[in-house]
Order: C-alpha cells, then sequence, then structure tokens
C-alpha cells in the first residue's frame, strides 16, 4: 500500500503545494499563538480589565479544581485496576480462552509472535541488560519472540561491543535475537529513537519474510531502553488482542510508571515521575482520549501500512497514532491494558544537572506539540473521517498542550496581577479584596487532593529494606513542592511551542539513564571495529 504524501510530512517545508505550504505553516504557529496570546490576554487584562480579568481567573481556577477532582477519581480507578490485572494469571486465562473468543485467526493463542523494537543510544550495559533480563523472564513462550536491539553507528565502538555482550548472552533464548545498526547522518532523517526503530523495524520486516509469518499474526511492541516489563506482560497484552474486536487497527498502551531508580532520584526528580505516572494512569480510564506514548504494542501489519514509524519527527511514540488512524480513515483507537511496565526517573549525578535534564525531557515531551499541525492537516486532508471525530480529537489534544503551557502560568503567577496592575479603582473594589482569598481558599482545597497523591506513592513505590524510614517520609513531604514543580513545567512546554512557532524545530534529545547501583558493574571485552558491519551486526 502507498501512504498519501500528507502522511509522512514532519514540517511545512516538505510540502510541494505553496497553498498546503502556507496552510501547514500556520497551524504550526498556532499552538505557540494561543499560549502566548492567553499570558498576553491575561497581562493586558489585569491592566485595562481588571474586575473582568479577576472575575475570568476565579472561573478558571473553579474550573481546574473540579477537573483536578474529576481525574483524582480516575486515578484511584486505575490503581485498582493495575493492581488486579497484576495479580490475574494471565497464561492460565489465555489457556482458558475458548478459540470462538479469538479475534484473530490462530489455531492457538501461542502462535502469535510478538516483535520487540529496543532501539537505543549511549544507555550502558547493565541497564540494558536488565530490560532484556525481563523479556527473558516473561511467561510468554519465547520461542514466539523475536528481539530487535537497534543501536546507533553514531554511538561509536562502546555501543557495538555492549550490543555484541548481550547478543552473546540473550541470542538463545529467543526465536530471533537481532542487532542493528543504524547509519549516521540519512537524508531526511531526525537522529533519534524514531529513526533508529524505523531502521530497527525495517530489518526486523526482512526476517519475519523470510520466515514466512504472516503479519497479521505478529504484533510489535516498541520500548524504550530502560524499559522493565512485568513477569505477565506479554501474555496480558496476548489476552487483550485475543478478546478485542478488530485488533489489527487497535494500539495497546500499558502504564508506564518511573520508578526503576527512585531510590537514586531526588526530590524533584521524583515529583516528576510520580507525576507523570499519574497522569497516564488517569488517561488508561479516558481510552476515547488514549493516544499512544512511549513504550506501547500495535499490529505489525499496522506499522507496515503506515511505512513504519517517520524517521523525521522528535515525538514518534505519539506520531505513530495519528499515522494509523489518517491510514484508516479514523477507524483506529487506542486500548489500554492496565498493566505497568516499569522505566527510568530523570535522575543525574548533580541537582543542577537533574533540573537540566528535567527541562530538556520535558521540552521534548512537550514537542509533541508537532502532531497538532500534522493531526489538523490531516483531518482537513482526509475528509473520510467524520467531522464530530476530527472535533472531539483535536479539543483534547489541543487543550492539553495549551494548559501544560499556561495553567500554572494563569493560576500562580497571573492570578495576582490585578491587584499589581489594576490601579486604584480596582483595589478600592470588591473584587480586590476577595480574589486572592478566594484563590488562596480554592488552592488549599486543591491541596486535599495531594493527600491521595501522598498514599498513593507509598502503595506505587518499590519496597526497598535497606531504604531508611526518613527517605520513606521524604516520598510524603515532597508533594509540597508541587506548585514550584507545575509553574517549572510550563516553561519547557513554552519553549517547545515557541520553537514550532517559530521554524526553531527541536531535535531529538536522548535523556541520560542514571542509576547509582550499576555505575561501575560489568566491564566489557574489547571487540575490534571489524567484527560488525553497517545494518545488521
Amino acid at each position: 500500500m502507498s501512504v498519501p504524501y500528507y502522511q509522512r510530512i514532519s514540517r511545512y517545508s516538505e510540502l510541494e503545494d505553496p497553498k498546503e505550504r502556507a496552510i501547514y505553516r500556520v497551524l504550526e504557529i498556532f499552538p505557540g499563538a494561543l499560549s502566548w496570546g492567553t499570558i498576553l490576554l491575561g497581562v493586558l487584562g489585569a491592566w485595562l480589565f481588571p474586575v473582568a480579568t479577576a472575575f475570568l481567573i476565579v472561573v478558571f481556577v473553579m474550573y481546574w479544581v473540579f477537573r483536578l477532582v474529576y481525574l483524582s477519581i480516575h486515578l484511584a480507578a486505575s490503581f485498582r485496576q493495575m493492581r488486579k490485572n497484576e495479580k490475574i494469571e494471565w497464561v492460565q486465562k489465555l489457556q482458558e480462552l475458548p478459540k470462538d473468543r479469538y479475534t484473530l485467526p490462530l489455531p492457538a493463542w501461542s502462535d502469535m509472535h510478538h516483535l520487540v523494537l529496543l532501539p537505543t543510544y549511549n544507555e550502558s550495559l547493565p541497564i540494558l541488560r536488565e530490560s532484556l533480563r525481563a523479556l527473558r523472564q516473561n511467561n510468554y513462550p519465547k520461542n514466539h519472540m523475536i528481539v530487535v536491539l537497534g543501536i546507533e553507528e553514531r554511538a561509536g565502538q562502546e555501543a557495538r561491543n555492549i550490543a555484541e555482550t548481550l547478543r552473546q548472552e540473550f541470542r538463545n533464548d529467543f526465536l530471533n535475537f537481532v542487532v542493528t545498526v543504524h547509519p549516521a547522518d540519512i537524508p531526511g532523517e531526525i537522529p533519534g529513537k524514531g529513526s533508529n526503530e524505523a531502521w530497527a523495524a525495517r530489518r526486523a520486516q526482512e526476517l519475519i519474510d523470510q520466515m514466512k509469518i504472516p503479519y497479521e499474526s505478529v504484533f510489535v511492541t516498541s520500548l524504550d531502553a530502560d524499559t522493565v516489563v512485568g513477569p505477565q506482560y506479554f501474555s496480558c497484552l496476548t489476552h487483550h488482542i485475543l478478546t478485542t474486536a478488530r485488533p489489527l487497527r487497535v494500539s495497546f498502551q500499558p502504564v508506564p510508571v518511573f520508578l526503576n531508580n527512585v531510590w537514586d532520584a531526588s526530590a524533584i526528580s521524583r515529583i516528576f515521575a510520580f507525576n507523570s505516572t499519574f497522569w497516564h494512569m488517569m488517561n488508561q480510564q479516558r481510552p476515547e482520549r488514549l493516544i499512544t506514548f512511549s513504550s506501547h504494542s500495535m499490529s505489525f501489519r499496522a506499522l507496515v501500512d503506515v511505512g513504519l514509524h517517520q524517521p523525521n519527527v522528535v515525538s514518534e511514540d505519539s506520531r505513530i497514532f495519528w499515522q494509523c488512524l489518517f491510514r484508516y480513515d479514523g477507524d483506529y483507537r487506542v486500548q489500554p491494558i492496565s498493566y505497568p511496565i516499569s522505566m527510568d526517573a530523570n535522575a543525574a549525578p548533580t541537582l543542577v544537572k537533574t533540573i537540566q535534564n528535567i527541562f530538556k525531557q520535558q521540552r521534548r515531551w512537550a514537542y509533541g506539540t508537532e502532531n497538532i499541525p500534522y493531526s489538523l492537516f490531516g483531518f482537513w486532508k482526509n475528509r473520510n473521517i467524520p467531522l464530530s471525530k476530527a472535533i472531539s480529537y483535536e479539543i483534547e489534544h489541543i487543550f492539553g498542550f495549551w494548559s501544560w503551557a499556561t495553567a500554572s502560568v494563569l493560576i500562580f503567577l497571573l492570578g495576582w496581577l490585578p491587584l499589581v496592575l489594576g490601579g486604584s479603582q480596582f483595589s478600592d473594589s470588591l473584587a480586590s479584596y476577595n480574589l486572592p482569598r478566594f484563590v488562596s481558599i480554592t488552592l488549599r482545597f486543591a491541596m486535599v487532593g495531594m493527600i491521595g497523591s501522598m498514599f498513593l506513592t507509598i502503595l506505587l513505590v518499590p519496597k526497598d529494606g535497606g531504604v531508611q524510614k526518613r527517605k520513606k517520609l521524604f516520598l510524603v513531604l515532597q508533594w509540597f513542592l508541587l506548585p514550584f514543580i507545575m509553574l517549572f513545567a510550563s516553561f519547557p512546554a513554552l519553549e517547545a511551542q515557541t520553537r514550532l512557532m517559530l521554524g526553531k524545530y527541536l531535535g531529538f534529545w536522548s535523556t541520560p539513564k542514571y542509576r547509582k547501583a550499576t555505575q561501575d558493574e560489568d566491564a566489557l571485552p574489547f571487540l575490534p571495529a571489524s567484527s560488525s558491519q553497517k545494518g545488521i551486526l
């Protein structure tokens, strides 16, 4: 199947038609203009129309608190479902599943094959080894799993040494274990996970063709290099695939929990890790709004139909959803499976470096705003998708990135501006007296939701008998940093949108992984450069 041109673009300059280029450029400007316009209007309103602005701020704060309560209910429900799914014996459920319940034409559930893509750049041997050991310890039949470790040519000889060490260790544990080497400086690509993943998938496609395995019976799981899957992940995933309607048109999304190195992380790092975890847990309860993120699974048939991952975008994990949605005229969705996979919190040896890395990681995630012009343009070009579905997706999509960049600024900064800029007329009004009190009372009420977050933090954190009690206490006390961290998170989001607005496009930034317990482990044997070839090692 040929893929329409508009489904493979990454920026306006790739379009040939001048009218389409102009439209796409306007759409690139839109997210940043919306966020900066909101902030500018807030400042001007506080100066010129302080009473009306104060009223709007009160309404927005009330909405924000009610939304927080609504999402907290989803968070509690998601946690209960996740714990329930962790306790289920999924292999037994697969064995008991009647064949007439299968949504794929398979003679047995174990005839399904899982392709695992594990792209890596500068991750250390211990981190990659832990991810691969988790795959090996999974209770799904390993003779139906193909693992592709994708390394980068630009990572140099050390990456090849690591890859060869892992290949020797794991080559007999799966149906096939392949190492691919993604060449550097391929025209039209952005160096990063997406281009590496696309290269690895293309090599895997050649292997699957040689083995004559039908694409429809292969499901591909894209994992970040630090991802540790639970022991029943693939059996749980297989059960969901076989009991989900039209699974070839579905992506399956687990719950990413950023807890691998939680005891090595600083308080600010842990807050960001838990915030991200809680956000993705909430979204598991809202499947109609769910979009793929980070590690996820999908049909290999669908991946091939859309021409594999786009190698020229930063946010390839969410872009693949939009690719499939437009390729199948809106007949595509994301199914939550409420099963956790564990990844690293963003930690570094020093606090300053941690803050820098968090900013860069948040900026890269926020650069998912590049999918707003892509999706709006795609809905305009593909008229086979119902308008109601397009509006439903885009309202949530645009609101999510807009609120990420502006909500905390509106509440914690602009909420007080009418008092500063409103002049004597506003200072003498009833609104000037009530505004700070109302905002303060409402935010204190919102702090009640923090108590739930504190409790859930203790339930989620990995048990470690060697951890001091005072460190566990910090898990609770750290939540009082939340208002400052929420405000901090707005700035990388604003920068990402501003870059897109100005055409200063962002490249892919790979988050450095840091775990104190693994820094000095596993010395590598030296391997000569001639031990590998470009493409497949």
